[in-house]
């Protein structure tokens, strides 16, 4: 199965604002879909509060919303978290009550084109251009 790509949201502009800090508690079953749908595409971490009171905390990297052929129950879409520690965790849809984004988005402002910008700015001015990422602030 091919797995999907991030989205490239950005604050401001054309795109969708920032989720970064929401919290939402999920009150009928196909509010927990669009919801899990926005954690796919934000780039920090969120906190899932489960039905039966686990939390689960890390970066949400994979879901599959729509059911196979062989399942063909809406019951059994999952998102896939990365904690900070151990290993990651399957959480269906279903089993989801509440979604905390953290407050910052860590991606955000910081699209290629900013980037490209950046680097063209400093080549130009004399200064050391990397390709590697910049250190976490």
């Amino acid at each position: 199965m091919p797995q999907e790509t991030k989205s490239k949201a950005e604050v401001g502009g054309n795109h969708a604002p920032s989720v970064a800090g929401l919290v939402a508690e999920i009150t009928h079953p196909d509010m927990a879909a669009d919801v899990l749908e926005q954690a796919f595409d934000f780039r920090g971490d969120v906190t899932l509060t489960l039905t039966n009171g686990t939390i689960a905390s890390g970066y949400l990297f994979d879901r599959v919303r729509a059911p196979s052929p062989n399942s063909p129950s809406p019951r059994d879409a999952f998102v896939r978290l990365m904690p900070p520690d151990g290993p990651n965790l399957t959480v269906a849809y279903s089993d989801v009550r509440r979604i905390e984004f953290s407050p910052r988005d860590p991606a955000a402002g910081k699209s290629f084109e900013t980037w490209m910008k950046k680097y063209v700015e400093k080549k130009l001015a004399g200064e050391r251009a990397s390709i590697e990422s910049e250190p976490l602030e």
